[in-house]
């Protein structure tokens, strides 16, 4: 019998990302000491909802937790895909939580992902669906995803506490590798996009927050179109809730995105991440399209061909592209960023070379992908 070599971590940090290139590498890990010294120890609801997701995506995935919840062996098993999943992530944590490690997860898959995702959609914590449907899946496509099966539905929204929402998401199988990228140069915005949703609360409010949103875009450029989406009935899940998500589409398809949301929360969220939001009113509509606007214009002046959101997501894109040079172009790095790039270098053997460049206060990368294929469908 072959002896497993597992890779120790310690603590709770990145545990997301670390579960996703333990799988990906196909590298066992074992986390010590998770949140052993906090007054509620262990693993939160949320995390074993992403284990148990990865062993419905997984065959002969092998999951085991102590019983104070501390530790965690995990050791990969084959991606399968599937279609017809269904999982419910629970109230602790969004949909957007899962739809990251999903999105990758589901391109090396044996057969093409098919999953509904239950629970919340929208909140201030994780990037809403809106966010995944108009900017994430359409960063795919630049890594040679092919953008037929690349699909997200929105069939019902969900605001915390209690969420209710279910989306429907469609991820084709690479049959190779990704495409190596040289995406450097992030154009001029020439148009705006978005779209509010609100559920169990007066239509009146979403025009409120697209013509606050709108009042700071328009004297800047005029193609801006914000649409509505007001959901009633049992498609508006079990909690009232509001916002709105805005995106700037640049003269050579880069796609920067910004989002903002309130809900009328009683105690949502048990761990200090998920923000102090129950204990106060939930912001006005006009304050809220108003924090949107702010913040994508934000995004727009730091400059590269992506957010701050999804500047993870695309360097452990680059990282999994073939041995070939990925070169691309970000504003300042976020920390999720930088704890990416570490734990690349840790479980791929990828390292970036960070060049700022000064002339327009943005950092140019460069790395040597480390030529992950898609084995996964060659087995039987």
């Amino acid at each position: 019998m072959v002896k497993i070599s597992f890779t120790r971590l310690h603590g709770c940090q990145q545990f997301r990302l670390r579960l996703l290139l333990s799988t990906l590498s196909n590298n066992p890990i074992i986390i010590d000491d998770i949140r052993s010294d906090d007054s509620s120890p262990g693993l939160r609801p949320y995390e074993i909802s992403l284990l148990r997701l990865l062993e419905k995506l997984s065959d002969d995935c092998v999951v085991e937790i102590n019983e104070t919840g501390t530790k965690l062996k995990y050791k990969p098993g084959v991606l399968l895909g599937g279609r017809n999943l269904t999982h419910d992530c629970g109230p602790s944590r969004s949909i957007g939580y899962f739809l990251e490690p999903l999105i990758v997860l589901g391109l090396f898959g044996k057969r093409n992902l098919s999953i509904t995702l239950k629970g919340i959609t929208n909140d201030n914590v994780d990037p809403c669906v809106d966010t995944f449907r108009m900017t994430t899946l359409h960063m795919l496509k630049h890594f040679g995803v092919p953008s037929e099966g690349l699909e997200l539905k929105i069939q019902s929204r969900g605001s915390p506490p209690l969420g209710g929402g279910e989306v429907h998401l469609q991820v084709p199988i690479v049959h190779s590798s990704l495409s190596a990228v040289n995406w450097v140069d992030e154009g001029m915005v020439k148009r705006i996009r978005g779209v509010t949703y609100s559920t169990k609360v007066s239509p009146q409010m979403e025009n409120r927050m697209v013509n606050s949103a709108r009042g700071i875009f328009n004297p800047i450029l005029p193609d801006v179109y914000i649409f509505t989406d007001h959901k009633s009935g049992p498609q508006a899940g079990r909690s009232p809730g509001y916002g709105i998500s805005v995106v700037a589409e640049t003269t050579t398809g880069c796609l920067i995105s910004a989002e903002a949301s309130a809900c009328y929360s009683g105690g949502y969220g048990v761990d200090s991440i998920v923000g102090e939001e129950s204990k106060h009113a939930p912001t006005p509509p006009e304050d809220l399209g108003v924090q949107a606007a702010s913040l994508l214009l934000e995004e727009i002046k730091q400059g590269g061909v992506v957010d701050s959101t999804h500047q993870g997501l695309l360097f452990l894109l680059c990282a999994l592209c073939p041995q070939d040079v990925s070169k691309v172009r970000v504003g300042k790095l976020s920390p999720y960023a930088v704890q990416t790039l570490r734990n690349i270098r840790d479980f791929l053997g990828v390292k970036f070379v960070i060049k700022a460049d000064p002339a327009t206060n943005t950092v140019v990368l460069k790395c040597v992908g480390c030529g992950l294929k898609n084995l996964s469908r060659k087995m039987s």
